[in-house]
């Protein structure tokens, strides 16, 4: 299931808004569990942006493929010509 640019931003808000907290905890004394939990955040909200910066680029310039397809048929006639 692909997400939305609307679902992605509300994931990294619903998740920093996690993390924020998990901060505040770990702040007031060393906890294992919730610095393996941060961890794991922190990677998770790195996918989303990724997808979020996949997302935009998609709807911004199309699909990935279509491009690649066309470049290369581009870079054949040139090298044709």
């Amino acid at each position: 299931m692909t997400m939305t640019i609307d679902d992605i931003r509300t994931e990294i808000e619903q998740l920093s808004e996690r993390r924020t907290g998990l901060w505040r905890r770990l702040a007031e004394g060393h906890d294992s569990d919730i610095a393996r939990e941060l961890k794991a955040l922190d990677a998770e909200l790195a996918r989303l942006y990724d997808a979020q910066r996949a997302t935009r680029a998609q709807l911004r310039f199309g699909d990935r493929a279509e491009i690649v397809s066309r470049a290369r048929m581009e870079e054949r006639l040139e090298r044709a010509a």
